[in-house]
């Protein structure tokens, strides 16, 4: 933690909704976007958050953080083409829909502990990213927020370099910034190593972090990868839960390495294990408390070499896994929240896809049937 108050956390990227396709066929919808991802994450560790997130008029997901509405706009639109054949890519990511963006006057005015810019369609402006880093102490950054562009003609994902986008002057008040290991060529890692954080994920092969002169090697979580949709947006939502409860960098990339397998093995938003919440939540306790009595932990710095206890939290996160099933009626979030809210998380947790209207759905595939006949 930085400071002795409660660290607070500022969100900011749209819902969306996800449409899976493979070979030609939906096998299924679900709400999708980063916050929906990291939002079950931070909401497990009862992590104070704000969420800035904007939908059209025909988002119909229950959620626990409301969303902005805009009148003029339609709820962001994703499709993922996955394929029987084997290939290089994992999927094929087009936009059909996009909401408005996000502005600096859709921000709070008031102060946070950390900043999580979390675009996923374009959502979010360099001027947006920009009053992030003036009212918050620590901002994360997804680097698809910043070098995603999408093909005028049907809408599949491009990506920038770094170097050629608005966000690029920004990079010095950056602290740390995630991108995976396809995105990883878009951004100079030496270059960007001098002024933040890099977090560079690699699915099967955890991940590693890039800070000055340091590099360092995070094991993964084996798992049998069923969607890897929102799998990167776990992992950060891992890592800041690490961090925010006080534990050093690496400990909390390792802890962002296990709920990104988590949500691999699923398709969609992931359903959390009660059970399983709670034995991590204790872990990390454990872990917490061990970090504090460490030279380096101390006046609220960050903490980027290895714990001596790293791979015992690595053996206990790996142990907690294997003995969880998963058991749907045991998806629930230890936290205070109203009735309504209650009732939102339980339709979220028990397997029910809450998907759009069917005649918007219909207005979505038109709308992508146009795009490929132009």
């Amino acid at each position: 933690m930085i400071e002795n108050r409660s660290p607070s956390c500022l969100i900011v990227g749209n819902y969306c909704h996800d449409v899976l396709i493979k070979d030609d066929t939906v096998i299924g919808e679900s709400l999708g976007g980063a916050v929906s991802f990291i939002s079950g994450v931070l909401d497990g560790f009862s992590i104070s958050s704000t969420y800035i997130c904007k939908v059209g008029t025909d988002f119909s997901y229950p959620v626990i953080h409301p969303p902005l509405i805009c009148p003029s706009s339609k709820t962001t639109v994703f499709h993922a083409h996955f394929s029987s054949e084997i290939k290089r890519e994992d999927r094929v990511l087009k936009r059909v829909c996009a909401c408005e963006p996000i502005t600096p006057s859709d921000l709070p005015n008031s102060h946070f502990s950390f900043g999580l810019a979390v675009g996923v369609g374009g959502e979010i402006l360099p001027e947006t990213l920009e009053k992030m880093l003036d009212i918050c102490e620590i901002v994360f950054v997804d680097i698809q927020a910043l070098i995603r562009v999408f093909d005028s003609v049907d809408g599949t994902v491009v990506p920038l370099d770094l170097r050629e986008t608005g966000f690029y002057r920004l990079l010095p008040r950056i602290r740390f910034l995630k991108a995976s290991a396809d995105e990883a060529p878009y951004v100079d890692v030496e270059v960007v190593r001098k002024y933040c954080c890099l977090v560079v994920t690699n699915g099967k092969e955890g991940c590693t972090l890039y800070e000055e002169d340091r590099a360092q090697q995070i094991a993964p979580f084996p798992t049998i990868q069923v969607d890897p949709t929102g799998a990167g947006d776990s992992f950060l939502g891992g890592l800041v839960a690490g961090l925010v409860q006080g534990m050093g960098v690496p400990e909390a990339a390792l802890l962002g390495n296990f709920f990104g397998s988590l949500t691999v093995g699923e398709i969609g938003l992931p359903k959390f294990d009660l059970k399983l919440l709670q034995r991590v939540k204790d872990e990390v306790q454990q872990m917490r408390l061990r970090c504090t009595r460490c030279p380096e932990g101390q006046n609220g710095e960050l903490m980027f070499m290895k714990s001596s206890d790293h791979e015992h939290f690595s053996i206990a996160l790996g142990a907690a896994k294997l003995t969880s099933t998963y058991p749907i009626q045991d998806c629930q979030w230890d936290l205070p929240c109203s009735p309504s809210a209650e009732q939102s998380i339980h339709r979220q947790c028990s397997g029910q896809q809450k998907s759009l209207s069917s005649t918007f759905y219909e207005e979505v595939i038109n709308s992508a049937d146009d795009i490929q006949q132009n």
